[in-house]
């Protein structure tokens, strides 16, 4: 068997795809189609788990243009970020440089997947010409409100002198140098994501193409409650401690109250106590605390008493006010009311500090008793202990409670949400420098538009300790007040990555567009991004940013549209030996390999047949294999059977025929049943069965191809044997191009085969030849059967009273009719 040349004609259509502008997009293009990949950050480093969401990409780019699309595909950087910053300490090498080598090599790579984008339109996020935007964009969010500053807690790594990004705390200590990590509190800058939170929920609503998964993780980012807040107050103090609580009928239950660690007023209740330094110590273990493990139900309970007392406003009590961990300032006012006998996780923590327990909504007909109880009550009941609201079942006294604090001036009805506003600013020199400078007479100022971008200096020295490189650079520090022309000092901070990336889809359209952001008749044009590509866990974080920072720019009226993305599909990870890949763990597959053995149109359609791509897969090095001898008979059968490109239609008209030999009616149905599935398969992104749906037609090609036994075929014979392969090389072109254009070109065309419409399917002659009956009696489901398409009446129901299960059910009863439905379901109706 021959093998098909990869290491030859891949090159060879690489070139071709560049020189001939196959990617090349034009911005005023008609029947637009804008798919998108999330651009990555440029590591250098890509294995085949990597290379999954990009060959979707470009598989969907290629199917969309063969159905007549003009699609717009870019690629860009985000090249900001901790590891580059990183990769300087240890290398003692600038960012930049570090940067843009991988991004060099991370090119060459996409080339060798044969990856096609719009080269034209490239960008990376450190690029002056795209992060003076973004300071763009920041200046008129400050402008309006939606930029401000505050103080906020960060991580602090005590040996290094420095601040930490989450991601550099492992377990409570710093990745760098295994010190424990503290917090400090600093002046951060903010974006006020939460004034769009309803915005965020209603457009959810709207996205019909995101999958529900991400749907339902930003509805409980976001975190809509309604409640009533109720002011509690320090008993020692005087000071109000408001909490938010959705169950204002528990309130009579409230035996102690809990503040999470991060709480502003922490420091201030505990300040000159004997527990103070307990306190403090305990809460900067707790912070150190990723936020996930705090707020799971299974995590250990623990906290310390602050040693002072808080006022319950509905009855006067006097209750403890503790500090825990599992009490985040994520939710309501970061202050709990704990009510143990009803919430499990307040129980939990009762039982282990011995705090006290009262039941107030009571179990209907089986009282409750505090000491036999093995856990909280959660169910509906009947207030108890609840003053006069005792005795109504607690979905009243919702309603009712609130009512009477609303009366009593302790409490107000209100909204919370779990979404806090955006913190943005990083103490990290490599991001874009927010375009912000102090004045002592005019406090903070925005940077004049006219003055931007703002530049990152090059004059600094990376040790990985201490304050961020920008506080020792004078030439960066230095600037003159805007407003009074004073003198002034830049603030030294960067933005989050998040930022670039909450805009970077818009800036494609317009990459060399130097008066504004983007061409906002350009950008209405294409947008929504008809197709968008990433991982799921960029559901809460990026996902809800660009939907955000879109409805900003729509407010702003730079857009016409306030969702920025129609489709969106979540890839699952690739991994090798049970787990993810990756250098510490030795199970990576390097591409580059398997590109010299297979080439890489077998990597890509393994790729793609791997499984359902929405889910997370197991690689195997032989079944890549198994892919490569399916593309070598593939080739093989092309070299026995070739095909004029151009003269489908003089078989098709040959296969028109009213009646075919059986074998070609056959192959013919065959072919056009597997042009309705794999399309169907691409529509709902179901790479891995149009794989096996294309390979299915191969093996049925060869069987008639085998059948013939060294006869001479028939004209008929060769139509559909012709007519099958000439299809099964189009279906494949998306998923394995360089092997699908090598064949077309030998076929004879002098184009492209992406230029090429995608197989068209006909109905009749995709129909099954045989339909799964379904046998009722009386309604009931009792069997089914299988008969010829359009079997009349008669038979069927010959058939059906045959079945030794129907028959069963109709031994000593009289058929008094029959109800048929042709092809679908037949319904005896028995006495």
């Amino acid at each position: 068997m021959e093998r098909y040349p990869f290491a030859e004609i891949e090159p060879k259509w690489q070139t071709r795809w560049d020189d001939d502008g196959l990617f090349r997009c034009a911005t005023d293009a008609s029947e637009k189609y804008y798919c998108l990949v999330m651009y990555p950050y440029p590591s250098g480093d890509l294995h085949v788990g990597h290379g999954r969401n990009y060959i979707i990409g470009d598989a969907v780019a290629r199917y969309e243009m063969m159905r007549g699309r003009s699609v717009l595909t870019p690629m860009g950087w985000d090249a900001f970020g901790l590891p580059a910053e990183n990769a300087a300490i240890e290398r003692g090498i600038h960012p930049p440089v570090w940067t843009d080598q991988n991004i060099v090599k991370m090119k060459e790579q996409f080339r060798a997947w044969g990856i096609g984008y719009d080269w034209d339109r490239e960008f990376a996020s450190h690029e002056p010409s795209f992060y003076r935007w973004t300071q763009w964009i920041f200046v008129k969010l400050f402008e309006h409100g939606l930029a401000y500053r505050k103080g906020a807690s960060v991580n602090w790594c005590p040996s290094c002198a420095t601040v930490l990004a989450n991601e550099q705390v492992v377990d409570g200590k710093c990745e760098r140098c295994d010190s424990v990590v503290g917090t400090r509190d600093l002046e951060q800058w903010f974006f006020k994501i939460t004034d769009y939170a309803d915005r965020l929920l209603e457009g959810l609503d709207r996205l019909e193409g995101w999958p529900e998964r991400v749907r339902i993780m930003q509805r409980n980012w976001i975190g809509r409650s309604e409640g009533v807040e109720i002011d509690f107050t320090v008993a020692e103090t005087g000071d109000p401690l408001p909490c938010f609580t959705t169950r204002v009928d528990t309130t009579f239950g409230v035996t102690y109250m809990v503040m999470a660690a991060e709480h502003p007023m922490l420091r201030e209740v505990v300040a000159g106590t004997e527990r103070e330094t307990e306190v403090l110590a305990f809460a900067d273990k707790v912070k150190a605390q990723a936020a996930i493990e705090r707020g799971a139900a299974d995590v250990e309970k623990v906290g310390v008493w602050t040693g002072r007392h808080v006022l319950n406003p509905v009855n006067g009590e006097r209750v403890q006010l503790w500090v825990a961990n599992y009490v985040l300032m994520e939710y309501g006012t970061g202050a709990v009311m704990a009510v143990p006998a009803h919430d499990q996780r307040d129980f939990e923590f009762a039982r282990e500090y011995g705090l006290p327990i009262r039941v107030v909504i009571d179990r209907p007909g089986d009282p409750l008793s505090v000491d036999a109880m093995g856990e909280a009550y959660v169910e509906d009941g009947v207030q108890v202990n609840s003053g006069e609201f005792d005795g109504i079942p607690n979905r009243d006294g919702l309603e009712k409670i609130a009512d009477w604090m609303e009366t009593k001036g302790i409490g107000r009805r209100t909204v919370s949400y779990r979404l806090r506003d955006w913190l943005v600013s990083r103490q990290r020199y490599w991001g874009t420098p927010i375009p912000v400078i102090y004045c002592d007479a005019c406090g903070p100022v925005a940077v004049p538009e006219e003055d931007l971008p703002v530049l990152l200096p090059t004059d600094v020295t990376f040790s990985g300790k201490g304050e961020s490189p920008l506080t020792t650079s004078e030439s960066f520090l230095d600037a003159l007040c805007p407003k009074c022309g004073g003198k002034g000092r830049r603030e030294t901070d960067t933005l989050d990555t998040f930022v670039d990336s909450s805009w970077y889809l818009f800036r494609y359209v317009s990459p060399d567009e130097e008066r504004a952001p983007f061409v906002t008749a350009d950008v209405n044009h294409w947008f929504p991004v008809d197709q968008y590509i990433g991982g799921i866990e960029h559901a809460t974080g990026h996902l809800i940013f660009v939907r955000f920072m879109t409805k900003v720019l729509h407010d702003l009226g730079l857009t016409g549209f306030d969702e920025p993305i129609e489709r969106l599909f979540s890839q699952g990870m690739i991994n090798k030996d049970g787990t993810k890949m990756s250098k510490s763990k030795g199970n990576v597959v390097p591409p580059d390999e398997l590109i010299a053995r297979y080439g890489a149109d077998t990597e890509r359609l393994y790729t793609l047949f791997i499984g359902p791509p929405d889910r997370d897969a197991e690689w195997s090095d032989t079944a890549v294999e198994g892919a490569y001898r399916f593309l070598n008979r593939v080739w093989n059968l092309v070299g026995e059977w070739p095909f004029d490109a151009s003269n489908g239609s003089a078989d098709a008209k040959l296969l028109a025929a009213p009646e075919l030999p059986d074998n070609v009616d056959k192959l013919h149905r065959k072919t056009h049943q597997t042009i309705r599935k794999v399309t169907r398969d691409m529509d709902d992104f179901h790479f891995n069965t149009a794989v096996a749906a294309v390979m299915e037609l191969s093996n049925g090609t060869r069987a008639l191809v085998d059948g013939l036994s060294g006869a001479k075929p028939s004209g008929l014979e060769k139509a559909a044997v012709r007519e099958a392969v000439r299809n099964i090389v189009l279906l494949l072109a998306p998923m394995v191009p360089h092997f699908a254009e090598e064949i077309w070109e030998r076929a004879g065309s002098t184009r492209s085969i992406f230029a090429e419409p995608w197989p068209a399917f006909d109905e009749e002659a995709a129909r099954e030849d045989v339909v799964t009956i379904a046998i009722q009696i009386n309604g009931k489901l009792r069997g089914t059967v299988e008969v010829p398409r359009g079997s009349e009446e008669a038979a069927v129901v010959a058939l059906a009273q045959s079945n030794e299960r129907v028959a069963k059910h109709l031994e000593g009863r009289e058929l008094k009719r029959v109800i048929f439905v042709p092809d679908r379901l037949v319904n005896l109706v028995v006495k």
